[in-house]
């Protein structure tokens, strides 16, 4: 589970970064937020993304803590 939350947490924080570098209409279609003729990037999308991944990372560290008093 903790290997799932790691490989889940680098590719929302990749997400995150197309969407803060990419316009939404250069962003790939299934991505939620692509539209044509929009030339600006989607920050909002990226910093919910960034979250998400920062949160599943933050997760995993906890989860693969040795126990305490062991």
């Amino acid at each position: 589970m903790r290997a799932i939350a790691i490989i889940l947490g680098l590719v929302f924080v990749a997400i995150a970064v197309v969407y803060w570098l990419m316009p939404a209409d250069s962003l790939p279609a299934f991505f939620p937020g692509a539209e044509a003729g929009l030339a600006r990037p989607r920050v909002k999308h990226g910093i919910a993304s960034a979250v998400v991944g920062v949160l599943l990372l933050a997760w995993a560290w906890y989860a693969g803590r040795a126990p305490r008093g062991a």
